[in-house]
């Protein structure tokens, strides 16, 4: 299936991760609508700036495309935002159940319990969020320019939108009017695809129909095949408005068409890193642990913490070393093929990659099949409706690598056309539950909401009958904690001049 699509009506971080852009910094501000009529004039403002998903320099076909921006602008909206700027009610009942409750109503079947409880959140969540409006720029000069001229509408608006702060910053910050996001450096100052864990990250997003025209970004990222090819996943999957997986269009698109098409929903969450407890474990772990402490925290991701290659392919100390060697001498298109052209076809019992490693649960290729001979019409037929988009960068700095109670992680966006099946599937079943994995409740090692009340536990398991015994980790911290988030519609430009215009009509 060919699927051309309007790139000119679909915001720019749909299609792209401008992080791959050299948008190093990000600012993400929340606002509150106090009038109807003052809030969608407001986003007629802010809709002028807003960035969208048409190529930048020139487009992959050789045609010459627009200039890349010095800044990035975009926009979304919760349920009560929507209710706020006056939406008709019959476009509003058309919306899921998901996205209407919100994030922290949804906490029983995202396991945020404990300290990642919305009581403990950050305190801006305590308020009646309506509009999200991401910032991103290559430096801190060009992003504070372009938040000074949305404060600018703020104030324009005449008190028709607030502002919110409650952001927890570092220095025991509370009340930040903004999030701040950046890619973290090295001691020399250079820019890394690092986390707070330090492991590579963003690598191996999905690609769908009609987001790139380039055969080799689609190998490991697209769906899996029966023959072994990757095929780019179905737009309706990722956008509303267009057929998806099932060839339906997606039931989550409220009308009229020309509010839903070409816009999605997006999950955003704060999630803040225990980097002391991390180490902490993977120092006790490796004591036991037959191989390095580096294979060990490959075993935890399902990837090696230094450039990203999937333990499934070097799955110990001695291949990581002759997989290295290959990856040196590879070209780009070839390193790029290494890090994501991979199946867990002869892996099938986990003794690589872990099923309670990170990279598995959250995308397990064709390996549900668990060997059976096409039991399904392709080998990811039961993973290729829950794949999600993921945008955002690392936040904060560890200021003392001994202590938990710092302010570092991950702005984690998830995008998606169906909340529930994509992105609270995976959380639910897949990260906090493992019965698809045939390992019971045995939650996924970095990101389960692990409890010392009733530890967990992982099984890294070895080939059959090598007769070395498995490996198994004990009393899991929780090594991630939610620290705020909510659910967001992103429209398309089309969209947003009707929402700002006050002419939606669902009839």
């Amino acid at each position: 299936m060919t699927t051309n699509l309007d790139l000119t009506d679909i915001q720019g971080n749909i299609i792209k991760a401008y992080g791959a852009y050299n948008f190093q910094k990000a600012r993400y501000l929340f606002l509150r609508i106090n009038n109807g009529d003052k809030g969608r004039q407001f986003v007629d403002a802010i809709t002028a700036k807003v960035t969208t998903a048409i190529p930048w320099g020139k487009s992959e076909n050789g045609d010459v495309a627009v200039e890349k921006p010095r800044v990035t602008t975009n926009i979304a909206f919760t349920y009560s935002g929507l209710e706020a700027l006056e939406l008709p009610t019959a476009s509003l009942r058309e919306f899921p159940d998901d996205f209407m409750m919100g994030m922290s109503k949804r906490k029983d079947i995202l396991g945020d319990d404990g300290p990642s409880d919305p009581e403990n959140w950050d305190k801006i969540w305590k308020e009646k969020v309506h509009i999200w409006i991401s910032i991103n720029a290559p430096d801190m000069d060009a992003l504070i320019e372009r938040y000074n001229w949305v404060a600018q509408q703020v104030e324009a608006s005449d008190g028709g939108v607030t502002l919110l702060t409650g952001h927890r910053g570092g220095d025991d910050e509370e009340n930040l009017p903004y999030q701040d996001a950046s890619v973290l450096y090295d001691e020399s100052g250079n820019p890394t695809p690092k986390e707070h864990f330090g492991y590579t990250d963003g690598i191996g997003d999905p690609v769908f129909e009609g987001q790139t025209n380039v055969a080799a970004r689609v190998l490991g990222r697209g769906k899996l095949m029966r023959d072994g090819s990757w095929a780019p996943l179905a737009t309706g999957e990722f956008l509303l408005g267009h057929v998806d997986e099932a060839m339906e269009y997606p039931k989550t698109a409220p009308s009229p068409m020309l509010l839903s098409r070409n816009g999605t929903y997006m999950v955003y969450r704060k999630l803040h890193e225990n980097v002391a407890a991390f180490n902490r474990f993977l120092d006790e772990q490796s004591k036991s642990f037959s191989g390095s402490k580096e294979m060990l925290a490959a075993k935890f991701a399902g990837r090696w913490r230094d450039n990203g290659a999937p333990i499934v392919n070097a799955p110990d100390d001695a291949s990581k070393d002759e997989w290295d060697k290959a990856f040196e001498a590879a070209d780009f298109a070839g390193k790029k093929r290494m890090l994501t052209d991979f199946t867990y076809n002869n892996d099938l019992h986990g003794a690589k990659c872990p099923y309670s490693a990170h990279l598995r649960r959250i995308n397990p290729r064709g390996s549900l099949e668990y060997g059976v001979k096409e039991a399904y019409e392709t080998p990811g037929a039961l993973v290729n409706r829950r794949r999600i988009l993921r945008r955002g960068l690392p936040y904060g700095a560890v200021k003392d690598a001994a202590r938990d109670d710092g302010n570092h992680g991950i702005i984690f966006m998830a995008l998606n056309a169906d909340i529930q099946r994509q992105f609270e599937f995976v959380q639910q079943q897949w990260i906090n539950y493992a019965n698809d994995f045939k390992e019971g409740n045995d939650k996924e090692i970095l990101l389960g909401n692990h409890d010392t009340k009733h530890p967990s536990k992982a099984v890294l398991q070895v080939e059959p009958g090598s007769g070395k015994p498995p490996h198994f980790i004990n009393n899991i911290p929780r090594l991630v904690e939610t620290r705020g988030g909510d659910y967001f519609f992103i429209p398309s430009i089309t969209a947003l001049k009707l929402i700002a215009a006050g002419m939606v009509d669902p009839t």
